[in-house]
């Protein structure tokens, strides 16, 4: 068969289903292979970047390997965004792009880019392929590299001659397979000698990151603590790993994506493990107050993570699932299944006490009450999007999560707008699913364009915006200038409203939305919109018009708290006898 037809074959093979991209006159090759696929569903996308985001999406939601497609020049660096987003978060993703053909690369050709060069930094491995000879081989060691160790993406550059070759090939699925890779195994005693520092500890936590939820070790984060009775603290990225009703679940720890009964209990451990997890400074803040004198163990699956931030008392490189199935096991011959001591009460008593309130009646909405109303709203199936931005981080702080990839967020790097086109990937890979996008006014401009081909293509879900126009992130206080240029985005409408008329822009692309402006009326829209977003398989919005100037609860640093001291101690004192915790802003 023709090379080409032989790729489509390896990635049927590798068991893709989903493709997105651009078509584009340098990677149409590829493009009429992939027509003759009767596995391969391709969905065209508005930008490049969308395309990246909504195969991330697709990744994280089913943990199959997601594929973008573009071709030369800018829809390379169109995809860098998207390329560092999932190199950032782990997230295996093959990015495929067309190039000018070899013999005028040197010539200053038409969209000729080194895109190779370019994407190095953001990827696994980039490669350009020169030889068609090279292709079916190169396409078996993408697939291997991006989800072998720590997973992510790669890109595959080919130029448009390497695909019209019209090179012939003998090629057998079943004859050469998938490339094999080893998941990294623990050494018994570094597991023997974790438990025993668990067993030892007076106050230990748990602290699973997002590659538990990538090696799909849920059940065994939670067999452990709960054969161990110790208190699990997610990173945000672990969100979902252990279900947020359970007596032992403790909060998320960090500056901003956080509860605050978690940090207080943080600070009264005196053993962290740490699984699958980075210490994100926006997780850690100070180092020195940090670590203190707690221990820390630190079990991951590439090497290289180990030490990075600051060195633990034990490392242990495994793979996360084979790890913690080695800790249950290994747990179970030191020691009987214990009962809940003194620390997990600890746990029951804060988790009762140190609350934000969020039953808030202002108008307009205060962001705290629609996390309230979504949380009452929404159930266990239902599974969230958010990307960056107050909005998110208020998402973090309030929003519940009880299943591993049903909170979905571009942790580490970021990128605003992840939401809109990544929605379309999770919906895809989880059909039977209510999505539901969380979304801020500014994010939203960046890649609404998206929205057009979730109705092109009958893909529902739901967006909730909370809209205050204010870029009110870039505007906290905690921003040190004396002036910052945030934008203000806001403009005196027909009715005064806050920035463009998001609703017309959902109707414009076929789509539907709803503004809210009393909070007693969130819930209804978010029944209208996730009934309508499924009868007329179209993304609906539910617009929230929020207060303009409020600020989420943040980490301070130690100057600030030595300022604060006799405020906070006031508000130690009330949130101790006050269920709710400090009235308005804590």
């Amino acid at each position: 068969m023709d090379v080409m037809d032989a790729v489509v074959k390896v990635m049927e093979d590798e068991g893709v289903e989903v493709v997105f991209g651009v078509p584009g006159a340098a990677i149409l090759p590829l493009y009429k292979a992939m027509s003759g696929s009767d596995q391969i569903r391709h969905y065209s996308v508005r930008h490049e970047e969308g395309g990246t985001h909504a195969a991330d999406g697709y990744t994280r939601v089913t943990g199959k390997v997601g594929i973008n497609v573009g071709t030369s020049g800018p829809a390379g660096t169109n995809m860098i965004t998207g390329l560092y987003t999932c190199m950032a978060d782990s997230i295996p993703q093959i990015c495929i792009t067309g190039q000018a053909p070899t013999n005028v690369l040197h010539k200053e050709a038409f969209q000729a880019v080194d895109i190779v060069e370019v994407a190095k930094p953001v990827t696994k491995w980039a490669v350009q392929v020169r030889e068609p000879g090279q292709l079916v081989w190169t396409f078996r060691e993408a697939f291997r590299i991006a989800q072998e160790g720590r997973p992510g993406p790669v890109l595959i550059d080919l130029p448009l001659d390497v695909q019209t070759s019209g090179l012939q090939v003998d090629f057998d699925a079943d004859r050469g397979g998938s490339l094999h890779f080893e998941k990294p195994a623990p050494r018994p005693n570094a597991i023997r000698q974790a438990v025993e520092m668990i067993l030892e500890a007076e106050r230990p936590v748990l602290m699973p990151g997002g590659g538990v939820i990538g090696a799909d070790a849920a059940e065994e984060i939670v067999a452990l603590a709960e054969y161990l009775q110790v208190p699990v603290s997610p990173t945000y990225m672990g969100k979902g790993t252990i279900p947020e009703d359970h007596p032992l679940f403790m909060g998320i720890v960090g500056l901003q994506t956080s509860q605050r009964y978690a940090n207080a209990l943080f600070l009264e451990s005196d053993l962290v493990v740490g699984i699958g997890n980075r210490w994100a400074e926006r997780h850690t803040g100070d180092l020195g107050v940090y670590r203190g004198d707690r221990k820390f163990v630190h079990v991951d699956v590439d090497p290289r993570q180990m030490g990075r931030v600051f060195p633990p008392d034990l490392a242990v490189v495994s793979d996360a699932k084979l790890a913690l199935e080695a800790m249950v096991d290994t747990a179970r011959t030191m020691t009987p299944e214990r009962e809940p001591g003194p620390w997990v009460e600890r746990v029951d008593e804060l988790r009762s006490t140190l609350l934000r309130k969020t039953d808030f009646e202002n108008v307009p909405v205060k962001p705290q009450r629609a996390f309230q109303e979504m949380n009452e709203f929404f159930d266990e199936d239902a599974i969230v999007v958010t990307a960056i931005g107050l909005y998110q981080i208020f998402s973090g702080q309030f929003q519940k999560t009880y299943k591993p990839r049903h909170y979905l967020c571009c942790g580490q790097a970021g990128p605003l707008g992840w939401e809109v086109p990544a929605c379309i990937g999770v919906k895809l890979g989880r059909p039977d699913n209510l999505v539901v996008g969380v979304v801020g006014d500014y994010s939203f401009q960046f890649l609404m364009e998206e929205i057009a081909v979730a109705v092109q293509y009958k893909v529902p879900y739901v967006l909730v915006m909370l809209n205050n126009a204010y870029m009110g992130l870039i505007r906290q206080g905690e921003i040190k200038y004396e002036m910052n240029y945030a934008v203000d985005i806001g403009y005196e409408g027909p009715e005064s409203d806050y920035g463009i008329d998001n609703v017309m822009v959902m109707e414009a692309m076929g789509a539907l939305g709803r503004r809210v402006r009393e909070p007693d009326e969130i819930q209804e829209a978010l029944g209208w919109a996730a009934r309508t977003s499924e009868e007329r398989r179209v993304p609906v919005l539910v617009e929230i018009m929020c207060e303009r100037e409020v600020n989420a609860a943040m980490g301070l640093s130690i100057d600030k708290i030595n300022e604060y001291e006799p405020i906070l101690d006031g508000a130690r004192e009330t949130a101790g006898r006050v269920v709710g915790g400090v009235p308005d802003r804590d």
